[in-house]
C-alpha cells in the first residue's frame, strides 16, 4: 500500500480501505431497493394472497396501494433516523437501519396467506411495509452522508455514485431473481409457494450488512461537529430552498425508480400485452448496462460538474420520454422494449450517479444527515412510492398507454429548473442556533 496516497491511508474511516467504506455504506441501500423492486415485481401475485377481491383491478389497486403504504411510516424514519444520525454517529445509524430491514423482510418471507390468517394475513404485510419504510427513512440519509464525508474532495461524485449503483445492483439481484421465478416455476407455484423465494434471497443480505458495518468509524468530517445538535426547526427555517430543491430532484430519482423500472412488467403485461418473462429480461439488459454507466457518470461528474450532468440529463429524458413510449406502443416487442429501456437506463445513470453528493452538498455536515433525509424521504413518499398506484389509476381512469409518460415528465422538469436556481447554503453551526445539549427537536 503507498502511503502518499491520501486515498490509501485510510484516514476517512480508521482501519478501512475505500472500498470497504463504499461496500459498508452502500449495502443497505441495495437491501432497500431489492425489497422494494421485488415487492413491486409481485404486486400481482400478492393481491391475489392478501387482498383477494372480486374485482381484479380492485385487488390490484390495493396490491400497488400496498407498496405506497410502507412509504407512509418513511417520514418518521427520517426524521427519527436523521437526527440520530447527526447527533449520535451515522454508524450506529446505519446498524439500526439495516436490523430493521432485516426483520421486515423476514415478516414478509414467512407471512401466512389471507387464506391462512384472514384479514390478519394483510395486516402483517402492512406492517412488514411500515417497518421497512420506517427503515428505509434513515437509510439514505445516513449512508449517503457516510459516504460523502468520507470520500476525497476531487471524488465525492464518484463516491456517491456507488450509493446509485448499490440501488442499481439491488435492482440487478431483484431483476434475476425475478426472471428465475417466471422461468422456472408456473404461475400456480408462484402463488402457491414460489413468491417467498425473493423475499428468502434478500434475508441473506442483512447479516453481511451487519457485521460489515460494525467496524465502522466515524468520518473525520462529521467527528469535527459531533455533539452539535440542531433543533428541527431551525433546519426548517433555515434552509427551505434546499429542502425543496431536494425533495424535487429525489422526486424525480424515485420516478424514475419506480414507474421506468417497477412498473415495466404490470406496464408490458397489461398494456403492451407482453408476458412478465420478457420484461423481465429486457430490465435485466437495461440495468446491466445502468450499472455499467453510473460510474462512469460519478467521474464525468467530478471533471466537468454535478450540474451539467443532471440538467443534460433530465432534459434528454423530459424531451424523448414520449418519442420512446410512442414506439414500444406502437411496436410492442422484447426488442422495441429492450431498446427503449437501455435508452433509459443511459438517462437514468446520467442523473442517478451525481444526485447523492448533490444532495448531500446542499446541507453542512451539522444538518446533513436529517436535510437528506426528509427531502429524500418526502419525495419517495409522497412522489415515489405511491407512483405505481396512482399511474395504475390513471392508466385505469383515462386508459391512456402513456400514463406513466405524463407522470414522469413533471418531475423531470421540474427537477432540471431546481438545480439551475437552487445553491447550496453552507452556513455555520453559530448562525443556527445549534443545542450542545439535550435532545431539543
Amino acid at each position: 500500500m503507498n502511503n502518499r496516497d491520501p486515498e490509501n491511508k485510510m484516514n476517512t474511516a480508521t482501519g478501512l480501505k475505500p472500498w470497504r467504506v463504499i461496500l459498508a455504506a452502500t449495502i443497505g441501500n441495495a437491501l432497500e431497493w431489492y425489497d422494494f423492486i421485488v415487492y413491486g415485481f409481485l404486486a400481482a401475485t400478492i393481491s391475489r394472497l392478501f387482498f383477494p377481491t372480486d374485482d381484479p383491478s380492485a385487488a390490484l389497486l390495493l396490491a400497488t396501494l400496498s407498496v405506497g403504504i410502507g412509504f407512509v411510516a418513511r417520514p418518521l424514519g427520517a426524521i427519527m433516523l436523521g437526527l440520530y444520525a447527526d447527533r449520535h454517529g451515522r454508524k450506529s445509524a446505519l446498524n439500526v437501519v439495516i436490523l430493521l430491514m432485516f426483520i421486515s423482510t423476514a415478516m414478509i418471507a414467512f407471512a401466512p396467506t389471507y387464506q391462512q390468517a384472514g384479514i390478519w394475513a394483510a395486516v402483517l404485510i402492512a406492517v412488514a411495509r411500515l417497518i421497512q419504510g420506517f427503515s428505509a427513512g434513515g437509510e439514505f440519509g445516513s449512508a449517503t452522508s457516510y459516504l460523502i464525508e468520507c470520500a476525497p474532495a476531487h471524488k465525492r461524485n464518484f463516491y456517491g455514485s456507488w450509493q446509485m449503483f448499490a440501488q442499481a445492483s439491488g435492482a440487478l439481484l431483484s431483476t434475476i431473481v425475478g426472471v428465475m421465478l417466471f422461468e422456472v416455476f408456473s404461475q400456480e407455484s408462484i402463488d402457491s409457494w414460489a413468491w417467498r423465494l425473493p423475499f428468502l434471497v434478500g434475508l441473506l443480505i442483512g447479516p453481511v450488512g451487519l457485521y460489515i458495518r460494525r467496524h465502522l468509524d466515524e468520518p473525520e468530517e462529521f467527528k469535527k461537529v459531533q455533539g452539535v445538535k440542531v433543533p428541527l426547526s431551525k433546519v426548517f427555517t433555515t434552509y427551505p430552498a434546499q429542502l425543496t430543491a431536494g425533495t424535487i430532484v429525489s422526486a424525480a430519482v424515485n420516478v424514475m425508480s419506480y414507474v421506468i423500472i417497477t412498473y415495466l412488467p404490470l406496464y408490458a403485461k397489461q398494456t403492451l400485452g407482453l408476458n412478465q418473462s420478457e420484461a423481465f429480461k429486457a430490465l435485466l439488459i437495461a440495468v446491466l448496462l445502468r450499472m455499467a454507466l453510473i460510474p462512469m457518470f460519478g467521474m464525468l461528474s467530478d471533471r466537468i460538474g454535478r450540474n451539467k450532468v443532471l440538467v443534460v440529463g433530465l432534459a434528454l429524458f423530459t424531451f424523448t420520454i414520449y418519442p420512446a413510449y410512442g414506439y414500444i406502443i406502437d411496436n410492442p416487442s422484447f426488442y422495441s422494449l429492450v431498446l427503449v429501456e437501455c435508452w433509459f437506463a443511459v438517462l437514468i445513470a446520467a442523473v442517478y450517479a451525481p444526485s447523492p453528493t448533490y444532495l448531500s452538498e446542499l446541507f453542512p455536515v451539522e444538518v446533513r444527515g436529517i436535510g437528506l433525509s426528509i427531502s429524500y424521504n418526502l419525495a419517495a413518499t409522497v412522489f415515489g412510492g405511491f407512483s405505481l398506484f396512482f399511474v395504475t389509476l390513471i392508466q385505469q381512469w383515462t386508459n391512456s398507454p402513456f400514463a406513466p409518460a405524463h407522470y414522469c415528465v413533471v418531475f423531470f422538469a421540474a427537477a432540471a429548473v431546481a438545480i439551475l436556481v437552487t445553491k447550496p447554503k453552507v452556513v455555520s453551526s453559530e448562525k443556527i442556533q445549534p443545542s450542545l445539549e439535550g435532545n431539543t427537536v
